[in-house]
């Protein structure tokens, strides 16, 4: 079982950024590579919402309303994932969660907290 644990989170005004790691243990680096590793982020009442996503090819996808403001990336030496978070906006208040995806099981971190002031 994989295990990840998220930082970086905090307060932080609009226009402001932030960059959320995700550090994976009880995976070899070279298993780490080729995991495809997610950040999602949920608010009170709503579902989770898949945010970015980086493949074993480090093809990278993101959700609609961060594209050109986020990126994630992945340091396999480190056995981290990051999210730089750039140019935040009130709307991007969540809690961000970390998910590993390997042969059909799923792993997840504790979370961590961003808020955006207006």
């Amino acid at each position: 079982q994989v295990q990840l644990v998220e930082s970086g989170g905090g307060l932080v005004q609009a226009g402001g950024s932030l960059r959320l790691s995700c550090a994976a243990s009880g995976i070899s680096p070279g298993t780490f590579s080729i995991t495809l590793m997610n950040w999602y982020r949920q608010t009170l009442g709503k579902q989770r919402e898949l945010v970015a996503t980086i493949s074993s090819s480090s093809y990278t996808t993101y959700a609609d309303s961060v594209k050109g403001r986020f990126t994630i990336s992945r340091d396999v030496a480190k056995n981290t994932v990051y999210l730089q978070m750039n140019s935040l906006k009130p709307e991007d208040t969540a809690v961000y969660y970390c998910n590993a995806r390997l042969l059909g099981t799923d792993s997840w971190g504790q979370g961590t907290q961003v808020t955006v002031s207006s």
